[in-house]
């Protein structure tokens, strides 16, 4: 199993490319089982879990190719993928295919919507209510879909097509809005969605489905309304540049120090976080590429953040900014109101001589002048770029191990910070 080496104390200076969204691209991708037409998608990252969503795709059904590499290409030009889902030969996602993506759940919604028929494994087995996948059939069953649950399968049926309905999430999820864009698109009559996500992933699936032909508006707001067609066409799109690892390569820079252009991307995607970002003594400025990260000098300046849904500081950057405050001046509070569970990394962190103490939903780091690199182990995809974090600062040497969950959200992590002055090696399996 890979890992990664770590030798902290560089300060960070050069270009970073910004790739596509993985949050973006896995529900456009699961879109493309609701046409028979082909829907290319540009800026696709090159990631793990894109890889595993095209192998459930292929499962049902859909033939996918991609471009090659072309002459002039930048070196971390996203791909682009050609789905075709003409053929629709199975309309049942297995366990051992879901329970390895979460997200890749959402292709109830299509299925059903499309063909009036799906059966797919809860995602990883997991009870109703976690992570909340009732509010995914609920919005199923508010269009008329008759959903069972039989032996940890969904089987949702809806022979004579959905129907359009008034949704109102009792809590914002993501998800949920995913799915319910997906259905309503193919839905009778007119649907609206009330307390909706306003993430910008949502706003790229919408914009999509925009051009696949569906009637949409209200996209980025709270209140969505879709008026239902008979049928969506294939389209072209690009994928939106990703927030998360904007944000996380802008902490990374804010951590060591340096000067880094983060290009391909938009403030408008984190403003949240490059708020908070400027509270702790970085600059953050706007250039016609992207967004130029800077901390000469001066130390970090602790800051409070609580979590919250788009438009406020994300639950994904939230492992990242703890990371950060390990060695900020005074004392910070992070609270995660989004999802239980997610301070897995704070035992980690600690093994840098980091000093957190958790009380009920909240974090609290007193920061330290100094931390030392330790071998650690990624628990899950934000957790264990909080530990890349602060190893760029850390004295001595760092490995990572379990790496495979960075594989799954970050391309080519390695190259794009050794290109800007960090000491960063993949070992394999094998190497010391």
């Amino acid at each position: 199993m890979d890992r990664i080496r770590i030798v902290g104390g560089q300060e960070l200076r050069g270009v970073i490319p910004i790739s596509g969204a993985k949050n973006a691209a896995l529900p456009l991708m699961i879109a493309s089982l609701l046409t028979d037409g082909k829907l290319t998608l540009e800026n696709v990252p090159r990631l793990a879990d894109v890889n595993m969503l095209i192998r459930i795709l292929g499962n049902h059904g859909v033939d996918h190719t991609v471009n090659g590499k072309r002459i002039g290409d930048e070196p971390y030009a996203g791909q682009t993928l050609h789905l075709d889902a003409r053929n629709i030969v199975d309309t049942t996602a297995p366990y051992e295919l879901v329970s390895r993506m979460r997200a890749s759940f959402w292709v109830v919604a299509p299925l059903l919507a499309r063909l009036g028929v799906a059966k797919v494994s809860l995602p990883g087995g997991c009870a109703i209510g976690t992570r909340p996948v009732d509010f995914l059939l609920m919005a199923l069953e508010k269009l008329g879909a008759e959903i069972e649950i039989d032996s940890g399968y969904v089987i949702a049926k809806a022979p004579n097509g959905l129907k359009g309905a008034e949704i109102d999430f009792p809590k914002v999820t993501v998800g949920g809005t995913h799915v319910a864009l997906m259905a309503a698109s193919l839905a009778h009559g007119s649907t609206l969605i009330k307390n909706a996500a306003r993430e910008p992933e949502v706003v790229d699936l919408a914009d999509c489905l925009i051009k696949m032909g569906a009637r949409i508006t209200g996209a980025g707001t709270s209140t969505i309304e879709i008026e239902g067609v008979t049928r969506l066409s294939g389209a072209t799109h690009s994928v939106l540049p990703d927030r998360i690892e904007t944000g996380t390569y802008a902490m990374a820079v804010a951590m060591t120090g340096g000067d880094v252009v983060l290009e391909n991307t938009r403030p408008d995607l984190l403003q949240a976080a490059l708020d908070v970002l400027e509270q702790t003594g970085t600059s953050v400025t706007t250039t016609n590429t992207g967004i130029r990260i800077r901390r000469n000098g001066g130390g970090i300046q602790a800051v409070d953040v609580t979590t919250d849904p788009f438009p406020g500081f994300p639950t994904d950057l939230q492992a990242q900014f703890m990371g950060l405050m390990t060695r900020a001046r005074g004392t910070s509070r992070i609270k995660e109101t989004i999802f239980e569970n997610r301070f897995m990394h704070v035992s980690e962190l600690a093994r840098f001589g980091a000093h957190i103490r958790l009380e009920g939903d909240t974090a609290i780091v007193d920061g330290v002048d100094k931390l030392k690199g330790a071998p650690v182990m990624a628990t899950d995809l934000r957790a264990s770029v909080s530990l890349v974090i602060a190893a760029l600062a850390a004295q001595g040497e760092t490995i990572v191990n379990r790496v495979y969950h960075l594989d799954r959200g970050f391309e080519r992590l390695e190259d794009k910070l050794v290109a800007c002055g960090a000491i960063v090696e993949r070992l394999s399996s094998g190497e010391g």
